[in-house]
């Protein structure tokens, strides 16, 4: 890369990527690290813990209500949680950044909560649909108010005497099922989520991990509520959706090969893996253990042939976020990959749909916008040109590995985004193509 700047980015054809990397901590479990512990008793201490924009949101919004977090090296904390009990009124508007997993889960928790709070965000964030956790928290007897109704943010909560319930979610989220559970810690008696698919599940093992009585089955979990939270000591694993940047640009590099270490392989989150598989992917899961209640794995990574396939129903909850790099794999690809039932990128930091069929078809893609997803039929090589991240930090990230296979360079607009979820991605990106 050159002529960079904070905003630009230049990236050209990579010869070859090679090397043995580590990513940045699990962005869920850091958020649900910070959540839990302050509502543990005792001094929890973390390590991996990602020190990107969006789990400072919610670091910073929880020292406004009284949490004593220190950090203790350059990805451990220690937080002196305050009870379930203990959090106090913040003085001022919690400001979530760009970070929709902190306005939703903590809509859940601070509804349970004997005070008042606002919650807002970025520009972007205050576009994003709150309705989702909205009506199930005014349904638990929360008092809510919000733009347009209660769909957007600002979010005013007047929080406390909520009832337990069953929620039965129209949508496979774990922000949604989250935010009830973390709601259903202050009721007493049971509350219940169910879901049309299986949703990622890191909150419902960090719960079990603090002490809580969660109890998953088929379709649902869940939560009996006033349990003593107690301290804990958390290893982060690797975050499977920055690594996921990564196994693409490996499988469509010719010559890579990568050896990507302790990354999490959640199977609620592991949808990738078996989507690249699928397409012809070698990939390989070495060292399979287990830390802090998630499966952990080194992941080696060579370039192959993908061709297309479909990539639909509940695969799509497993693999959410990932979609827009896979998109990336999928037009390199021979033949076509369709994905549907992938609404839910529409109502992402961006509507990611319309972002991934935009900038690829600048760079001479071949894809097409489903109402739910995409069609993509694959090209041997991408062009030069220039992109826009459209300010969401994932479709700068997969715009930058689609330009590793371009002809000419690549200028990705607004490239500073990547900061919200993955610092560092720029100079790992030079380090695997040997330019640092």
């Amino acid at each position: 890369m050159s002529d960079q700047t904070l905003q630009n980015r230049i990236v050209k054809l990579a010869k070859s990527l090679r090397g043995e990397i580590s990513v940045p901590g699990d962005k869920s479990i850091s958020h649900r690290s910070i959540m839990l512990g302050s509502l543990a008793e005792g001094t929890t201490r973390v390590s991996g813990f990602l020190m990107g924009e969006d789990n400072l949101s919610t670091w910073k919004a929880f020292e406004s209500m009284g949490v004593a977090i220190c950090q203790t090296g350059p990805d451990a904390l220690e937080i002196e949680g305050v009870g379930l009990d203990g959090l106090v009124e913040p003085g001022d508007v919690l400001d979530c950044g760009n970070s929709g997993t902190t306005m939703r889960l903590m809509s859940g928790l601070m509804a349970g909560q004997n005070f008042f709070s606002v919650l807002t965000g970025d520009k972007y964030l205050r576009q994003r649909p709150m309705k989702r956790v909205v009506t199930p928290l005014v349904a638990m007897g929360a008092r809510i108010w919000g733009r347009d109704g209660g769909k957007r943010a600002p979010l005013a909560i007047q929080g406390g005497s909520l009832k337990s319930i069953s929620y039965a979610s129209p949508v496979a989220s774990a922000q949604v099922k989250s935010a009830v559970l973390f709601a259903g810690l202050s009721v007493e008696g049971e509350t219940t989520v169910t879901e049309p698919h299986l949703s990622r599940d890191h909150s419902e093992r960090m719960l079990t991990c603090f002490g809580a009585d969660v109890r998953p089955f088929e379709d649902g979990v869940s939560l009996k509520g006033r349990p003593r939270l107690f301290a804990q000591e958390v290893m982060v694993p690797g975050d499977i959706s920055s690594a996921a940047f990564f196994m693409v640009a490996g499988l469509v590099t010719p010559g890579a090969e990568l050896m990507i270490r302790n990354v999490g392989i959640n199977p609620t989150r592991s949808g990738i893996i078996d989507i690249l598989i699928a397409m012809g992917g070698a990939l390989e899961l070495h060292d399979i253990r287990e830390q802090s209640g998630e499966p952990v794995a080194d992941i080696l990574v060579r370039h192959s042939r993908l061709k297309g396939i479909e990539i639909s129903g509940d695969m799509i909850p497993r693999a959410i976020d990932e979609l827009p790099v896979i998109s990336v794999a999928a037009a390199l690809a021979e033949g076509t990959t369709t994905i549907r039932d992938a609404e839910e990128l529409r109502v992402k930091e961006t509507d990611r749909i319309a972002a991934m069929v935009s900038e690829l078809d600048k760079l001479g893609g071949r894809v097409e916008a489903r109402p739910d997803g995409m069609s993509i039929t694959g090209v041997e090589k991408f062009n030069g040109g220039t992109v826009s991240s459209h300010g969401d930090h994932r479709i700068a990230m997969s715009m930058a590995i689609a330009a590793l296979s371009a002809t000419g360079a690549v200028t990705i607009e607004d490239a500073a985004c990547t900061e919200t979820s993955f610092p560092g991605f720029w100079d790992l990106l030079d380090k695997i193509r040997g330019l640092s």
